[in-house]
């Protein structure tokens, strides 16, 4: 009788206890260019780098590393006035770097007289990248979003007439023009646009907390802003449209400004 007494009294301070311990856990490699999911308690606030991020009514919450981040990610939990810091380290990739000599100068730099264009396009692409919505689309296994034979890769760079060139933060698929583009991952369509100079054809759309995928040069786009697309649904067709030399996809993922390999997500 009194060992039942002594289990009575012990199984409720048990549960207290187990109550308390929620261990965060991620998926994905702390590698740069790099997706990460994370999971927490629902009732947890979570920083990466001190930065507050959104933590979902399920407990999940989304970051990505730079393609050049050289130091440590830290992590910090704070769950009923106790803070946990995690530390992780960021292991090293190697991208490919390509010079080619002797172009012709247009190849290189954009003329003066579309300097005002690229600045007005690349601000409403800045805006479209930094919406932090409520959305949880993110927790979604993504799909490649055409068939294709991948021609350029994540964080790969050009030397142009020993002029160094922006780093590839996407891949590129090449498919036949006019080839149907599934999208990614569901999302609401933030950018659908028919020329811009870089990208041509581009739509880009919010997945949430962050998270943004962007498709460029195509020669359709099927759909408009405010739409929310389901996975695998059509938004458009492959091209050649903007600054590109044949007809191609290029996809690309981002966490706000932090522009992520798409590999990570689609891996």
């Amino acid at each position: 009788m009194k060992k039942l007494k002594l289990i009575i009294i012990l199984l409720p301070l048990f549960i207290i206890i187990c109550s308390k311990s929620y261990a965060v856990e991620f998926q994905g490699k702390f590698l740069q260019g790099h997706f990460i999911l994370g999971k927490t308690d629902p009732n947890a606030e979570i920083y990466i780098d001190k930065k507050k991020i959104k933590v979902s009514n399920s407990g999940y919450f989304v970051f990505g590393i730079d393609r050049d981040r050289k130091f440590d990610v830290t992590v910090t939990e704070i769950l009923n006035g106790k803070k946990n810091n995690i530390i992780k380290p960021v292991f090293k990739r190697k991208y490919n770097i390509q010079r080619i000599d002797g172009l012709p100068e247009n190849k290189v730099t954009p003329p003066e007289s579309v300097y005002k264009r690229i600045k007005e396009e690349n601000g409403r692409i800045g805006k479209a990248r930094a919406i932090n919505s409520d959305l949880t689309f993110f927790t979604e296994q993504f799909i490649m979003p055409v068939k294709g034979i991948i021609s350029g890769v994540y964080g790969s760079q050009r030397i142009l007439n020993g002029k160094p060139k922006w780093p590839h933060y996407g891949i590129d698929i090449a498919a036949k023009q006019g080839t149907e583009i599934k999208s990614s991952g569901t999302g609401i369509v933030t950018m659908a646009e028919d020329d811009l100079y870089y990208t041509g054809g581009t739509v880009i759309m919010d997945h949430g907390h962050g998270i943004s995928t962007i498709y460029s040069h195509l020669e359709n786009v099927m759909v408009k802003v405010g739409d929310e697309v389901k996975q695998g649904e059509i938004i458009g067709t492959v091209g050649s449209t903007g600054r590109s030399t044949g007809p191609h996809l290029d996809f690309r993922i981002n966490w706000f400004q932090t522009r992520l390999d798409p590999m990570s997500i689609l891996q």
